[in-house]
């Protein structure tokens, strides 16, 4: 000790009074908090749209049949309805002890999702570095750097597409994605000798188990968001695995059999039937138009993963981004455009390869000074152009931002609407959103594997038969009686039949309620999907 210095050494026994260093959280804990913190409130404050009814429909009918619920949208069995995952089913627990309504299970669900989600990046992380403050630019990089122009899509995790889908099984789903490539990553790089173990014992096995468990929950939960998980979990073992010896090959094996045992026990449906289903192909075909505009903020990426492949050919994420741009690619070629979901997850090397190599510790050489600016740079231009409506309130906004969707509700309509009866809609946003209240559409919005496609598409050209301004009464009746037609939601636009009576309005949009047909006695228990007004 140099002269003139004092120091105060601690008492004794003070440490273990205190239990020693306190403790502090880590940089990703105290900004993960609070990131999980605001989006929640944003995801709260902004109205449910887009497939949100489909999912609250969902939750609906496993509230009131949970064991064998209805079609989520139409008047017709739901057996091998893909909606019914683990994930959904979960869920229609919680409704039923609850009381919750499907909406209302969606509100809960989405902090829920963001906290796995939040969990699963930071373990990502952790496996790929251990720089304190990479999570937090990965998290930064992940919710700012896609485009100029809106990408929203269930699956896509910007801001302002994480206020719509937050909710989602997706978002549940890229939550485990992370968490299966963290596993992945470190049971392929871990360098204790592995030794064979005999038929009868399981130690050495259980960690490989669990990990297969993991990928069939996914499996089930969200079927393309389990493309990207195999290919990034791919990414690693063949990028980190070492010493392929009878044992390691053992061990893996054992996880891909996990997960198709998972996969294949699931009762509800048959996920693997889905492999050869194209019906909603052609609605995807979409997700390949505009790619520069919705992502090129996330090339910034490039420089980094290019050093990576540099330093290693075989670095995890190198062979994540190739992968995935091969499925990606696969889509477009073949037709098969519902490969094109796992177009956000395709950012992830590159978004986390940057946020690694920007989290390194300084002095910075001058390539990386630039790199980072430009970066910078690049998340204040995404957050301007497309993400900063997600979490500015309006009373605060000083330039307008662009907000998230705004749809209308439909309580006003589904409270006269008795639980499982039919209705008929002309409009975008109620043939979306009904079906979460509880009543059926004559022809299901969506595609889905309970109900052929052909069967589905028949009842569309009846509607639009029976909306047509030329139908005739007696063509109307015909439809309404085959499919039990008890209300129309109509727009504006198109007068009401003559036959029609008026039971309500909304003053925000102008749509009318009104019921056709003679009155029917309630649906008895179990008949339809309940709902609580």
């Amino acid at each position: 000790m140099s002269a003139g210095v004092l120091t105060r050494r601690p008492a004794l026994g003070v440490t273990a009074l205190r239990g020693g260093r306190g403790w502090r959280p880590t940089p990703y804990q105290a900004l993960g908090f609070l990131f999980w913190l605001v989006m929640s409130l944003a995801y709260w404050r902004v109205p449910q749209c887009c497939d949100a009814g489909q999912h609250a429909a969902v939750v609906e009918r496993l509230k009131d049949r949970l064991l064998s619920p209805r079609h989520p949208m139409g008047d017709l069995p739901g057996a091998g309805s893909p909606y019914y995952s683990p994930y959904a089913v979960a869920e229609g627990a919680f409704a039923r002890v609850t009381g919750l309504t499907g909406w209302a299970v969606l509100r809960v669900a989405g902090p829920v999702n963001l906290l796995v989600l939040l969990t699963g990046i930071g373990r990502f992380t952790r496996v790929l570095t251990p720089r304190p403050w990479a999570p937090v630019l990965g998290l930064a990089a992940m919710t700012l750097l896609w485009g100029t122009e809106r990408a929203w899509w269930s699956g896509y995790l910007g801001l302002m597409s994480m206020t719509g889908n937050l909710g989602y099984p997706s978002t549940f789903a890229i939550g485990l994605t992370f968490w299966a490539w963290a596993l992945a990553g470190t049971r392929a790089r871990d360098a204790r000798r592995v030794r064979y173990v005999g038929p009868s014992g399981l130690r050495g096995y259980t960690g490989y188990m669990a990990l297969g468990v993991l990928y069939g929950v996914i499996l089930l939960v969200h079927p393309i968001t389990s493309i990207a998980a195999v290919t990034g979990g791919a990414a690693f073992v063949v990028g980190w695995q070492r010493g392929w010896r009878a044992a390691v090959a053992a061990r893996w094996a054992v996880a891909g059999a996990v997960a198709l045992l998972v996969a294949a026990l699931w009762p509800y449906f048959d996920v693997f039937e889905l492999a050869g289903n194209d019906s909603v192909d052609a609605m995807h075909r979409r997700l390949y138009d505009g790619l520069v505009g919705h992502f090129w903020l996330a090339l910034l990426g490039a420089p980094a993963l290019w050093a990576r492949g540099r330093r290693s050919a075989r670095d995890p994420l190198v062979l994540m981004f190739a992968l995935e741009c091969l499925v990606v690619a696969y889509g477009f070629v073949s037709g098969h455009y519902t490969c094109g979901r796992i177009l956000g997850l395709t950012l992830v090397p590159l978004q986390f390869a940057l946020a690694v190599e920007l989290a390194a510790p300084r002095p910075w050489r001058v390539g990386r000074r630039v790199l980072g600016a430009v970066a910078a740079g690049a998340a204040c231009l995404g957050f301007l152009t497309v993400q900063a409506g997600a979490v500015v309130p309006r009373a605060l906004d000083p330039v307008g931002f662009a907000p998230p969707p705004r749809w209308p509700a439909y309580d006003w309509a589904a409270r006269h609407i008795g639980p499982g009866e039919v209705v008929v809609t002309d409009g975008y946003y109620a043939v979306h959103a009904i079906a979460g209240y509880g009543p059926n559409l004559a022809a299901p919005a969506w595609p889905d594997a309970a109900l052929d496609e052909r069967e589905r598409l028949r009842r569309l050209a009846d509607v639009r038969t029976y909306l047509s301004r030329g139908s005739t009464r007696a063509e109307r009746v015909g439809i309404a009686h085959r499919y039990r037609i008890r209300w129309l939601l109509l727009t504006r636009r198109h007068p009401l039949p003559e036959e029609a009576v008026v039971v309500a309005w909304s003053r925000r949009t102008g749509e009318v309620l009104a019921r056709v047909g003679p009155a029917e006695p309630p649906h008895p228990p179990g008949s339809g999907s309940a709902t609580t007004r």
